[in-house]
């Protein structure tokens, strides 16, 4: 299809595009003639609390929905790449991986949704995010079990007062689409009752194909529904449910050869057109923020989150020095995944004065209910070469798998935060952790504490260092192994540190915020297993909790208005990071992690009617192995794009036109060897958005 009947049809569609107070958000002011400022004043998952960025002694991005609508964003990985602290790993499998200051986020531990812990193996529903949070650095203190780089916290879109009814449609090159409609409004004249609803409709038509000629592609719907009701004037209960249906034919990701380059050609699929995954993910809640007097305030949650998915692989297996040409090995399965995340905390936040000194307080806790179930069933295994007839979809089922592989813990934690000012320029953080995990073999406690020191010299900048610490239990609460001499000795859970300097300050008006950190995060306890040179009996191996990775680096960031009209998200970071005090990967560098990345995105408003957007997206050199011996090369990747906005018989509409990739620049994203992502070509987008 051409791109001017694609604009035709697309101007005659509509969908949604939106953003909105809540009641509980705090105002944010719109400078400039079309949007909010990029630059946003709070993250609540930070210190749980309504916080400003300069009281949090810690480095923290957010990344708000007006750049997510400019960049016409549909994954959380476009969105993240606004974050240099943040790089790709593989997308295999219709989901995404990251890596946060170089150490990668677990699917379970890694990212959050309202402060909740949220199972992130799906494409994330981005729709219905106001913002997107990015905490750097061990934060267990707050939300317990959780990996040395950070979290990633996605804050939803609530109910607003005020009446809104927004769509959008956009449209690109290969004849993708989303449709997106999003109401919102009071639902009583005393507005005491309020709800919103966000429905997405996308289909996906893939640049790469399978070998049978056929495109790659994708059905999802998505449906939200909040509502929000205020008891009193003191208390607020919030209700909030979504779904996601998302089925795709599967790309487990291209496959390069010693030097880095793409074995065949680039569109290539090795799966089958048959293999596929269908997800449906549920998430339901509630909510409660109750004032109990004009200093103490309780904030109760719950969270029930159901994530099935069926995935009928064909499996295909890269073989050593693979030629396009030789044959390659499909092992084919059908497998039924079925998490179940029961997420709830309390949290009492206080402010009072004691002795002059002034205090905001957190006391609460949080618990997370684990459960997993796996079936699956196998098929027989063949061999393939390209060119021949694809092999018909084999005849098996996992529901014909009796036996359910099943995994089941819990934890709860209770933790204590203080944010002490002692005087408009000195303020002192402390808070602690305990943690415990009931699994069966696997029982685990901890206690994790944070201190930050902060310095204002004027009320705009603060100058901080902070000590934080996190854990992750181990899998085993004794190591299993009957050839090693340490068989059955107790395992720690592997904890990291962080030692971290910063410096944030706010120019023109507090419009622009400027910040840096240095910082040192090591990972200790990991299992490090060593051959006997002298075997003792049957035991050939030595396995101590010894294992380290260190990781050092500076980031730079600059985000909100330069000028009236030219605003500004950039950022910077240098990664120092190795393993340490391992036999095997000592000295080496954790797979896709450059030494250097960088990411920048602009707005130029024209005039009232017109805007330009341009960015650049820069990764350095990554190893594509763990032996550091296959490098993939740096790339910088150029977008731009361009709105023009009208109104028509009362609506205000936004015309929207992005290139991503202007340059057509040649890249390999996130992977390795035999999974990794080809960056796309030039790509063109088009969007109406309507607000009515």
């Amino acid at each position: 299809m051409k791109l001017s009947s694609l604009y035709i049809a697309l101007l005659a569609t509509i969908t949604t595009n939106t953003y909105a107070n809540s009641t509980d958000l705090e105002h944010i002011e719109v400078k400039g003639s079309f949007f909010n400022d990029y630059k946003v004043d709070n993250a609540n998952g930070a210190m749980r609390t309504s916080t400003s960025l300069l009281d949090t002694a810690q480095s923290v991005t957010v990344i708000s929905d007006i750049i997510i609508n400019e960049q016409l964003a549909t994954t959380l990985g476009e969105v993240l790449s606004n974050d240099a602290s943040l790089t790709a790993g593989s997308k295999q499998r219709n989901r995404e991986v990251f890596n946060l200051r170089g150490f990668e986020l677990s699917s379970s531990t890694g990212y959050l949704r309202d402060g909740h812990q949220h199972w992130s193996h799906y494409q994330q529903p981005i729709e219905i995010l106001q913002q997107v949070e990015v905490i750097k650095g061990p934060s267990s203190i707050l939300y317990g079990q959780s990996g040395p780089g950070g979290l990633v916290n996605m804050v939803t879109k609530k109910p607003t007062a005020q009446t809104l009814l927004n769509a959008s449609a956009d449209v690109d090159q290969h004849g993708s689409t989303r449709f997106m409609l999003d109401a919102s409004g009071a639902l009583t004249d005393a507005e005491d009752l309020r709800a919103r609803g966000i429905l997405v409709k996308q289909d996906v038509d893939y640049w790469r194909e399978y070998q049978n000629g056929e495109n790659r592609e994708r059905d999802r719907f998505l449906g939200a529904f909040i509502v929000d009701y205020d008891i009193s004037d003191n208390a607020l209960v919030r209700v909030h449910y979504d779904r996601t249906d998302d089925e795709a034919g599967l790309d487990t990701g291209a496959w390069i050869d010693d030097n880095a380059n793409v074995i065949g050609d680039d569109k290539t699929i090795r799966d089958m057109s048959w293999a596929f995954t269908d997800i449906t993910v549920e998430n339901a809640g509630i909510d409660f923020k109750v004032f109990l007097n004009d200093n103490w305030q309780v904030k109760l949650g719950y969270n029930e989150q159901t994530f099935e998915r069926q995935r009928f692989e064909s499996a295909p297996r890269k073989p050593g020095n693979f030629v396009e040409g030789d044959s390659y090995e499909s092992r084919p399965y059908d497998r039924f995944d079925d998490w179940q995340f029961k997420t709830a905390f309390i949290d009492f936040i206080g402010e009072f004065e004691t002795a002059g000194v002034h205090h905001q307080l957190l006391i609460g806790a949080n618990s997370l209910d684990y459960y997993y179930g796996q079936r699956r069933t196998s098929a027989d295994s063949f061999n393939f070469i390209a060119g021949q007839a694809e092999p018909s979809r084999p005849t098996v089922s996992y529901k014909t798998d009796d036996t359910i592989s099943e995994t089941e813990y819990d934890y709860y934690g209770i933790y204590v935060q203080d944010l002490i000012t002692f005087s408009p320029q000195w303020q002192l953080s402390l808070g602690g952790r305990y943690d415990k995990q009931t699994r069966e073999d696997a029982n685990n406690e901890s206690f994790v504490p944070k201190v930050g020191v902060l310095y204002h010299p004027n009320a705009s900048a603060t100058v901080y260092a902070s000590y934080s610490e996190g854990f992750e239990p181990q899998g085993s609460d004794t190591l299993v192994n009957e050839d090693d001499i340490n068989n059955g000795m107790k395992l720690d859970a592997v904890t990291s540190e962080q030692k971290e300097i910063g410096v944030k300050w706010q120019l023109f008006d507090d419009r622009l915020m400027l910040s840096g950190a240095l910082f040192d995060i090591s990972k200790n306890g990991t299992l490090v297993t060593e051959t006997l040179d002298i075997p003792v009996g049957d035991l050939i191996s030595e396995t101590n909790q010894i294992g380290e990775q260190r990781h050092k680096g500076i980031e730079l960031t600059a985000q909100g208005a330069a000028t009236d009209r030219l605003f500004v998200m950039a950022s910077t970071m240098y990664l120092d990071a190795n393993y340490e005090r391992d036999e095997d990967l000592e000295g080496k560098r954790p797979t896709d992690a450059p030494k250097w990345s960088a990411s920048l995105w602009t707005r130029y408003e024209l005039n009232d009617a017109i805007a330009f957007n341009a960015g650049a997206f820069y990764e350095g050199e990554r190893f594509a192995d763990s032996a550091n011996t296959i490098t993939k090369d740096a790339y910088t990747r150029v977008d731009v794009g361009a709105t023009y906005k009208l109104k028509v018989s009362k609506t205000d509409v936004n015309l929207r036109l992005n290139i991503e990739n202007l340059f057509d620049e040649d890249y390999l994203a996130g992977g390795g060897t035999n999974n990794v992502t080809i960056g796309e070509g030039t790509n063109v987008r088009l969007a109406a958005q309507f607000s009515f």
